[in-house]
């Protein structure tokens, strides 16, 4: 299994069913889970010690529910402070170069097709993150997808989770290609 660390934005955590048990059954099983928005509730983020948690591991997840078709506000801000150009990315920056990234989503709603409701698929709407991914050198991994988090239930989620940490364990994850 690759070391894998798992970076949580969700800002509210306590009142979360799926991330919660997500992140439960992954710490359950020896994987760390860092709750950002615990860490920095007035949203001043600590770059070195980011840094230091993603040098420790091989895959790196960033873990959130969608919200507006989109990530938490934290996770915006933290991309702008943690992947600093020179660490990150640029001439001089491949701190994460081969590293495996992986992001756990969990929209609320159902229907992300192109016929669907919502008209785009979850996969088009983190394209800013593969774009990320590969400006920084890691390898985008396929995305591990909770659709319908507002209403699933309980049995639903048991499994889901149970899928979740099955997936984090695999020696080998999918890396999609610039056009998947």
């Amino acid at each position: 299994m690759k070391k894998t660390g798992i970076l949580l934005f969700h800002p509210n955590f306590n009142q979360s069913n799926v991330n919660r048990h997500l992140a439960s059954e992954a710490t359950n099983h020896g994987i760390e889970v860092r709750r950002e928005y615990d860490l920095y509730p007035g949203g001043k983020i600590d770059v070195e010690a980011e840094h230091q948690f993603l040098l420790k591991y091989d895959r790196i997840v960033l873990q959130f529910p969608m919200y507006w078709y989109s990530s938490p506000s934290l996770l915006k801000k933290w991309e702008d402070q943690v992947l600093t150009y020179g660490w990150a990315y640029g001439s001089s920056g491949n701190q994460l170069k081969n590293k495996e990234l992986l992001i756990a989503v969990s929209p609320g709603a159902t229907g992300y097709s192109h016929d669907g409701q919502m008209h785009y698929t979850v996969h088009e709407l983190l394209r800013p993150f593969q774009a990320t991914s590969n400006l920084i050198g890691t390898k985008f991994t396929k995305p591990f997808i909770t659709e319908g988090a507002s209403s699933i239930s309980d049995d639903d989620l048991k499994r889901q989770a149970v899928k979740y940490v099955q997936y984090l364990e695999k020696d080998q994850l999918p890396i999609l290609g610039m056009n998947e």
